[in-house]
């Protein structure tokens, strides 16, 4: 199979992108809006690029129709966000977190969650999961403008909660514990589960 992606409508390079580029962690992400109101929205272009600062990057792309969605909408009008670990447990409700609402609605109300106050930023974190990243947007890059285009978040966290009973006993994130789950391509997730280790070379 060959693809030449000028030549290839948009939603056929998605699902081939997103079907190869796997397992992709989920940003799964808090933001609220000039009012206050809480969304809660799950990103699967999502990974961290440095420690000092500690940086990550996700894409809230645009919608099919090119529209902006919720989450983007927040970033660039207050700054802030929360990145809570999808776990799991709570695989159907980050699923259910997808589902478009009407903007002000609150998907953490769709899926019966509840939230604790941050620290250091505005938007809260959700109580159901144990581990919370605080960040602040440093710059948003768009890249492309129509449907499914990426819009490169780049954020710092300011502060971090680690519940310690997904914590191993030298104080560092154990994945047995914190159980993780990832997206791949259609409707496919996987866990983090099945695991293998290996020492790093000298």
């Amino acid at each position: 199979m060959y693809l030449d992606v000028s030549q290839t409508p948009v939603l056929d390079v998605y699902h081939l992108l997103v079907g190869i580029v796997t397992p992709r962690p989920i940003a799964w992400v808090t933001t609220v809006d000039r009012e206050g109101r809480v969304n809660l929205a799950p990103f699967s272009f999502f990974n961290a690029f440095g420690a000092n600062p500690p940086v990550v990057v996700f894409s809230p792309t645009l919608r099919r129709d090119g529209t902006k969605k919720d989450t983007l909408l927040n970033l660039e009008a207050n700054g802030e966000f929360v990145l809570n670990a999808a776990i799991e447990a709570l695989a159907e409700k980050i699923n259910l977190s997808s589902k478009e609402l009407p903007y002000g609605d609150s998907e953490v109300e769709l899926t019966g969650l509840h939230v604790l106050p941050s620290r250091k930023v505005k938007p809260p974190r959700i109580a159901e999961t144990p581990v919370h990243m605080e960040g602040t947007v440093r710059q948003i890059v768009p890249v492309g403008n129509g449907p499914i285009s990426a819009n490169l978040v780049i954020g710092e966290i300011v502060a971090m909660h680690v519940d310690e009973r997904v914590l191993d006993e030298h104080g560092r994130v154990d994945p047995l514990k914190l159980r993780t789950i990832a997206r791949l391509g259609s409707d496919w997730y996987c866990r983090t589960s099945d695991l293998f280790e290996m020492k790093r070379p000298v």
